[in-house]
């Protein structure tokens, strides 16, 4: 005799009659809800209102799960060196913490040599003042979820890559590149949103 084995979760059947299987498999099935989002949650793309910016997606990096905001209108880009051309600074290497490498880069004793950094730390929007660089892999996840929102092509993460270079995202082509800190690219600011 043939038996055939159902699961479900942590829940299995296993039975010789194939009908009762098929039964059990479609009741299974049909009764199963897809995930919803939290109530007040915009969609992806969308203005997330008293946010500071556009709902980017949710993010699976760090300690736990979060929202990136991406703010939008003219003020919000600037066109700036990353800096710190020749220093090795260990502190600016998380590929998915751009709030991290940020804090570090934009703090008093670096202020000036990372015109990028400080400009994303010091914009504010909404009453939010926790904007910041974002790191390679929220450049690329931002370039997954919302390539629209950003018109310009090279844009600064704060993720360094060497003394000389850092990373860039190409919101156009959908590449994760280098530049030389010293070249002129487009740095944008982000914020987190948790739950």
């Amino acid at each position: 005799m043939q038996m055939i084995t159902v699961s479900h979760g942590e829940t299995m059947l296993t039975t010789p009659d194939a009908a009762l299987a098929l039964q059990v498999l479609t009741g299974l099935s049909a009764s199963a809800k897809p995930p919803t989002a939290p109530s007040g949650i915009p969609a992806i793309g969308e203005y997330w209102p008293g946010e500071g910016g556009v709902n980017g997606g949710l993010f699976q990096g760090g300690d736990r799960p979060y929202y990136l905001i991406v703010p939008t209108g003219e003020d919000v880009e600037a066109d700036l060196e990353w800096g710190g051309y020749g220093q090795e600074l260990d502190g600016a290497k998380s590929p998915w913490d751009g709030q991290a490498n940020t804090a570090y880069l934009a703090s008093s004793n670096r202020e000036h040599d990372h015109p990028a950094a400080q400009l994303c730390a010091n914009f504010e929007r909404d009453g939010h003042k926790d904007f910041y660089l974002m790191a390679r892999r929220e450049a690329t996840f931002l370039e997954a979820t919302v390539p629209g929102l950003f018109a310009k092509r090279l844009h600064w993460t704060s993720t360094q890559y060497s003394a000389d270079t850092a990373y860039t995202m190409d919101f156009v082509d959908g590449w994760l590149g280098l530049n030389a800190k010293s070249d002129v690219r487009v740095a944008r600011p982000v914020r987190r949103k948790y739950f």
